[in-house]
């Protein structure tokens, strides 16, 4: 076992994803190890926001020769990085075909509704969350996707928001999830509350582009107060 790749390993689970990529560099490549380290360098890159590194990495293992798990984490991975790059066909491909391998889970239902979200398939959408939460009912991931389009949409701003406050409760520091919860606020005309969140959200992403555009969003509504 390359105990080199192994510290790469355990710098990407501690988030250390700079550190990995330094570390990665010295492990020497070959035939048995080629995918995973290129899965490695891909999710590293992913994570840093590099996009097109992350592609070339990515890509390169989702045609190669991984195990079944780290195939299922490829192909999230890929989807993901499309998803933020507006490839939300190509996503939606690599979500479908992971469906085929390893059947309905939460997650991929997630990334699926998602997709199907962003590409303006409302309905479907949260069909895909829904069946996500009867697999698993403290996914916060669908907790805070159903909630979110549910607030966007204005379909049920209570139900929402009820979604959105389970989801922070499973993963309070997640600034996403912040985001959203102050989001569904807003819509409801919760203003202080929502004014709250979004402070929240935007100290632990400063950079985040969503939760600055909501924050903008929700301010100008208070101006007009």
């Amino acid at each position: 076992m390359d105990s080199t790749l192994d510290e790469a390993r355990r710098l990407v689970a501690s988030g250390d994803y700079k550190g990995a990529l330094q570390v990665l560099r010295g492990v020497e490549t070959g035939e048995d190890n080629h995918f995973e380290i290129a899965y490695l360098y891909g999710l590293c890159h992913a994570r840093l926001g590099n996009w097109d590194d992350a592609l070339l990495y990515l890509e390169q293992v989702a045609t190669g020769g991984l195990d079944s798990r780290r195939d299922e984490q490829c192909r999230i991975a890929l989807a993901y990085v499309y998803s933020v790059t507006g490839r939300h066909k190509l996503a939606e491909y690599e979500l479908r075909t992971l469906r085929e391998k390893v059947g309905e889970t939460p997650r991929v239902l997630s990334f699926l509704g998602y997709s199907a979200w962003a590409q303006g398939r409302i309905d479907e959408s949260l069909s895909l969350y829904g069946r996500a939460l009867e697999l698993d009912p403290e996914f916060a991931n669908a907790l805070n996707g159903m909630g979110y389009i549910l607030a966007c949409e204005g379909k049920d701003g209570a139900r929402a928001l009820t979604y959105c406050r389970k989801a922070v409760d499973l993963k309070p520091d997640d600034p996403a999830y912040i985001d959203s919860l102050a989001w569904a606020y807003h819509k409801l005309g919760f203003d202080d509350e929502a004014r709250n969140q979004i402070r929240k959200a935007l100290a632990l992403a400063p950079m985040a582009a969503e939760i600055l555009e909501h924050a903008k969003a929700i301010d100008r509504w208070e101006d007009s107060r």
